[in-house]
């Protein structure tokens, strides 16, 4: 049997991908149909209720200030990431490595999610100004708990049998760690993952509605305010498409580094 090859591989994960995205899209455009021919029938006025049609051609004339605003966004929501990341990772090791830490900081991690960002939004921005810093932090709240989670319950998913043969070969905590804790965490992770990213670009808008000179939330907050639907509903609909193209890196991300799981898929 000839093996098959890579790019054909690509090929047929492309179409899969489009096959299943086909009840998902005709779903949207019925929906769409309908709210454009609602609006036009009721004859609803476009201050309460605009066409889908007017929000893309308010949205298009408006596009230059709409890319303004969604950079800082982007980069609140970047930066709020990485950071969340980096400290998710870096305290699940810690508390994977000391069981101690784990039982101390582990309730302390859930009561800080039970905390209404309403409330400490403000608070943050008071302590920290109106600068980029508060947002990135409001994100990291916002996104660290589901990777910690994620990556805490994968490396609890390691195969026993592989991690005793690992210690038999007198390997050393760490490499045991390396070499069968962190790779078995990685499908867990990247589910967090992609849950986080959603995650972030709302803490970001939020973020900028407690306190920015620009960005998104703060464009939805003057047309808002400027009785402007059909651009409050145009900023949403970048920051959905913005939320859409992160988490498509997300698993762009994840083919790269778990290739063995796309060929699973595609044999299944």
């Amino acid at each position: 049997m000839t093996p098959s090859k890579p790019s054909d591989s690509r090929l047929a994960a492309l179409r899969s991908a489009l096959y299943r995205g086909i009840p998902a899209l005709l779903a949207g455009c019925a929906f769409l149909a309908a709210w454009e021919l609602y609006v036009d029938l009721s004859g609803i006025k476009p201050s309460i209720l605009p066409a889908p049609s007017r929000i893309v051609i308010q949205g298009w004339l408006n596009r230059e200030s709409l890319i303004s605003n969604t950079w800082p966004t982007l980069g609140a929501t970047l930066g709020g990431f990485a950071l969340s990341l980096a400290f998710a990772f870096a305290a699940s090791i810690l508390m994977d490595f000391v069981p101690f830490m784990r039982r101390a900081l582990l309730p302390i991690f859930i009561a800080s999610q039970t905390l209404p960002l309403v409330a400490i939004a403000p608070l943050v921005v008071l302590w920290f100004g109106f600068g980029l810093l508060p947002k990135i932090l409001l994100v990291a709240l916002v996104t660290f708990f589901p990777l910690l989670v994620a990556l805490l319950q994968g490396y609890e998913s390691t195969d026993r049998d592989i991690a005793e043969l690992l210690n038999s070969m007198k390997a050393s905590r760490w490499r045991i760690f390396r070499l069968a804790r962190l790779p078995s965490s990685l499908p867990y992770f990247f589910a967090g993952l992609r849950i986080s990213i959603t995650y972030a670009v709302v803490g970001a808008i939020f973020a900028e509605y407690a306190g920015a000179a620009r960005g998104l939330g703060i464009y939805i907050l003057n047309a808002k305010n400027n009785f402007r639907p059909d651009l409050v509903l145009a900023a949403v609909v970048v920051s959905a498409v913005l939320t859409l193209c992160l988490f498509g890196a997300t698993l762009l991300i994840q083919r790269l580094v778990m290739p063995w799981q796309q060929s699973g898929e595609l044999r299944r």
